[in-house]
């Protein structure tokens, strides 16, 4: 695989408690139809790790503390491969999510409903490696 013209994109998982239970947010794109991590393209000089903060921000309405680096995936789009770069998050504050064409919904789930709604083989062996905060 070439890195040349490779799409580079960041994203989150992101976690939180609540009744003492670990959540895992996902969101679903009605563009595709499909339940994924919030995760997006960096932006003309953007670091990873800022691209990634303000994704899970756009796409879940929370702001997050960055932690641990969670992983690579690699998939094929039309004209080439995208690569995502992931960083487990902790989530803080109280959300400011706005439903829009490109995320209509977001989920906080425990870890093995999180993997069963996630559509994408890459981003379930992504979650299953991770240990929330």
């Amino acid at each position: 695989m070439a890195f040349a013209g490779m799409i580079r994109a960041a994203g989150g998982v992101l976690w939180r408690r609540a009744e003492g239970i670990s959540l895992v947010a996902v969101v679903h794109r009605p563009r595709y139809g499909d339940w994924g991590l919030p995760k997006g393209k960096l932006d003309a000089g953007e670091r990873w790790q800022d691209a990634a903060l303000r994704e899970v921000r756009e796409e879940t309405g929370y702001e997050a503390d960055l932690g641990e680096f969670a992983g690579v995936v690699t998939y094929e789009v039309r004209g080439g491969y995208k690569l995502v770069l992931f960083w487990n998050m902790a989530a803080r504050g109280e959300p400011a999510f706005e439903p829009s064409e490109e995320v209509d919904a977001v989920e906080w789930l425990p870890l093995e409903e999180a993997l069963r709604r996630l559509d994408h083989a890459d981003e379930r062996d992504l979650l299953r490696l991770q240990t929330s905060p």
